[in-house]
């Protein structure tokens, strides 16, 4: 069985995402940056749970989590967490679910961690996005539901 829904999380003192020049959403201070990857037979259900893991993961300082300190998180889609480079010089993105399954599992994934209390920001689903950050630790962690 495909694993389900995947995300790269980064701790972070700060990430911003910028759109054509505007910064479309960002975190000051300690928080989570989340690059979220969606492929073919992900749910609802696997969204909330990714959400769930999000907010509860204990990788900020002081090995504390998202609910415990209210850190903000920002919660970008990245379809290219699915290419798949093993053969040739050219990834393939079978893997990655097409926009109109993907959009809304990241969205769902956005809502149920504002449902739990977190504060959220996001980039823009399917635009030409830059992501700065700086990576505290660096700690970064894969996460698959």
């Amino acid at each position: 069985m495909m694993a389900g829904m995947r995300a790269v999380v980064q701790r972070v003192d700060g990430a911003r995402v910028v759109v054509d020049g505007e910064t479309v959403g960002e975190i000051v201070g300690e928080g989570l940056c989340v690059l979220v990857g969606v492929t073919h037979d992900d749910t609802a259900e696997k969204a909330a749970q990714l959400a769930r893991k999000l907010w509860s993961v204990r990788i900020l300082q002081g090995e504390k989590s998202c609910s415990d300190t209210d850190a903000p998180l920002l919660v970008i889609s990245q379809f290219t967490l699915y290419g798949d480079a093993r053969k040739g010089r050219r990834p393939t993105w079978n893997a990655a679910a097409p926009g109109p399954v993907a959009e809304p599992l990241v969205d769902e994934v956005v809502d149920r961690l504002r449902a739990l209390g977190a504060q959220v920001e996001t980039g823009r689903f399917g635009a030409d996005m830059k992501v700065s950050l700086t990576n505290d630790g660096p700690f970064t962690v894969l996460v698959e539901v």
